[in-house]
């Protein structure tokens, strides 16, 4: 891993690590049924302040670093982050993101997504990044296919999200793929 600060922009949305304060406006953010809505159910509902110091701290302790903030116009408006696999999956990361609702539709996620993926694939040396996203997820799936991610697979009745049994769609992005 390189000893760049782990601070970097495409000149919109830029990426930075989380800092203790961010805990009062991801709190805000997070605590949004929509949001939870598309996350798997260890995302708590509501989100407190508590919820929101144990993250960031569970996030600081990681190394190497793997979960992020996301600014738009200087402001925190979400995270996202790529979770490195293990063993024989150990060049291969999964994505996930959260954008608070005031902030959607306004191009973030895209350039939030192209941004961790060349870090990912640049300084955690990985060669494919997936994401799982629930079927009735279209925004995410949209965002996915707008960074050049592809369906890989769908998990026919693979999770049960609010009393519903749904399928998953795996999207993955595969950089320089070996033979």
């Amino acid at each position: 891993m390189s000893s760049k600060p782990l601070r970097f922009t495409d000149g919109v949305v830029t990426i930075r690590k989380l800092r203790r304060s961010d805990k009062f406006r991801l709190a805000e953010i997070a605590n949004n049924e929509k949001i939870a809505a598309n996350l798997r159910d260890s995302f708590p509902s509501p989100y407190t302040l508590e919820d929101a110091q144990k993250f960031i701290s569970m996030c600081l302790r990681q190394v190497p670093y793997e979960i992020f903030a996301i600014e738009f116009e200087g402001e925190f408006v979400g995270t996202i982050g790529l979770h490195r696999q293990s063993d024989v999956y150990r060049k291969t990361a999964e994505l996930g993101y959260l954008i608070g609702e005031p902030y959607w539709h306004k191009g973030i996620a895209p350039r939030a997504v192209n941004l961790i993926c060349e870090y990912g694939f640049r300084e955690m040396d990985i060669i494919k990044i997936f994401s799982a996203v629930f079927a009735f997820n279209t925004a995410s799936q949209r965002v996915l296919e707008k960074c050049g991610f592809t369906l890989e697979a769908v998990l026919k009745a693979a999770a049960i999200k609010n009393g519903r049994i749904c399928d998953e769609y795996r999207y993955a992005l595969i950089h320089n793929r070996p033979n």
